[in-house]
């Protein structure tokens, strides 16, 4: 059974141009600035009724963004609960200890620092507790997956640190821990990194690990994108095998858009001090409610269920995808990810994402671990907090086809995907 997000409450007003209430009352915006307004409508009238496959994305709850708009965001609090370095900070403390208990309860870990603003803060601060400039990290290449603090060129990573990329089997698209020994034995990286933003597969967490041990490597789960999985066990843990995990705080696991870093007892200082005053000042206090508020929802039987429900769906969705014609990486998926190669149909991948945003299907493209062209990256989080079911799944499949082969009038694909998103609207009215 499709477990959705809470629903907003009755009286929620004003409407979006598709007529779906709104997760906050935005009268008084609405008064001072109705230009804005009009933005915040137009944006969820969009989301409302465009299919959202962006990978990372997801609707948080209307707790959550009631959490968002509160007072904190008012306060600064720069430091510590305990040890701020301003006035007035004891409702801020109050809330960042219930989020960083909630974070320790949830995922099993001994430390929690939840004040990074976002994953790529969490990663920077990872390496600034762990790391010197020029040090040697392992971590995914960029072509099979790995992000961009995972040493691009145009990233601080790629700019301070050395950083060697392992890759994936060429027939199975499954990681090559082979390779990946091989290289660390070769490079003795000060740091390894497992994770990625296109790979659908659960990492070997213990593989890592004993990799990580032989060579004398810090282990750093980026944990961006399976973390919500996590949360509701429908995906393994890094926390028992790496000595820090990095990870955002919506994309699965359905929260507001922010970092946090776990680690065990022993990194706990350098850890925050990494954070504050290294790498950021004053935490986002609203955020970091926010993030208490997902937490909470994240260690409910409901979102477990909604977890596994991900699942289940990103199979369906990649066999309904690999029916249409597709390519799909590694043949499947464990995760919410699927990444579907379009050149069996012809098209290439920016072409096929054009077409399938024409049609109001929205998504990303990525790297093809082949290194052909661009193949697309789409995630079914958004889709399962809506209440979609596998039926949903297939329908989606089919009108992703049509789209992408250009397949009757674009007006009625459309018309198609609207009818299945405004008959699932993320916040019922």
């Amino acid at each position: 059974m499709p477990v959705t997000t809470p629903a907003a409450p009755a009286a929620v007003s004003p409407q979006s141009p598709s007529g779906d209430a709104m997760p906050q009352d935005f009268a008084s915006l609405f008064r001072q600035d109705p230009e804005v307004a009009g933005i915040l409508l137009a944006e969820t009238g969009r989301q409302s009724s465009t299919l959202q496959l962006v990978a990372a994305e997801n609707f948080a709850s209307p707790a959550v963004l009631a959490a968002l708009g509160s007072p904190l965001a008012n306060k600064y609090a720069e430091g510590y609960p305990g040890a701020r370095h301003h006035g007035g900070c004891e409702h801020a403390d109050a809330a960042e200890r219930v989020a960083v208990r909630r974070a320790m309860s949830l995922f099993g870990a001994e430390h929690a620092n939840v004040q990074p603003h976002s994953g790529s803060s969490a990663v920077l601060a990872a390496y600034a507790a762990l790391l010197r400039p020029g040090d040697t990290v392992l971590a995914m290449g960029l072509p099979y997956g790995g992000h961009l603090t995972h040493g691009a060129p145009g990233n601080f990573s790629g700019r301070w640190f050395d950083f060697a990329g392992y890759g994936v089997d060429p027939g199975s698209g499954l990681i090559d821990y082979a390779q990946v020994r091989s290289l660390a034995r070769a490079r003795r990286p000060k740091a390894i990194v497992c994770g990625s933003i296109s790979y659908p597969r659960h990492p070997d967490y213990e593989a890592f690990r004993d990799i990580a041990d032989e060579v004398g490597a810090y282990l750093i789960a980026d944990a961006a994108h399976p973390m919500g999985l996590i949360a509701g066990g429908a995906a393994p843990s890094p926390v028992p095998y790496a000595d820090v995990v990095c990870a955002t705080t919506h994309k699965v696991l359905r929260g507001p858009r922010g970092g946090m870093i776990l680690c065990g007892a022993e990194l706990a200082q350098r850890i925050d001090r990494a954070v504050f005053p290294f790498t950021q000042g004053g935490a986002q206090m609203h955020s970091v409610a926010a993030k208490a508020v997902a937490f909470g929802e994240a260690a409910t039987p409901a979102f477990a269920l909604y977890a596994h429900q991900v699942v289940v769906h990103a199979r369906a969705l990649a066999a309904g995808l690999e029916a249409e014609g597709f390519g799909i990486t590694t043949g499947g998926t464990d995760t919410h990810i699927v990444v579907a190669d379009p050149a069996p149909l012809g098209v290439d991948g920016r072409t096929a994402r054009e077409r399938l945003a024409d049609a109001g299907i929205v998504l990303d493209t990525c790297a093809l671990p082949h290194g052909d062209g661009r193949g697309l990256r789409l995630g079914t989080a958004a889709v399962t907090t809506q209440g979609m079911d596998d039926a949903d799944m297939a329908r989606i499949a089919v009108l992703f086809g049509a789209a992408v082969r250009e397949e009757g009038d674009a007006g009625r694909l459309r018309a198609g995907v609207r009818e299945l998103a405004e008959r699932n609207p993320p916040y019922p009215g």
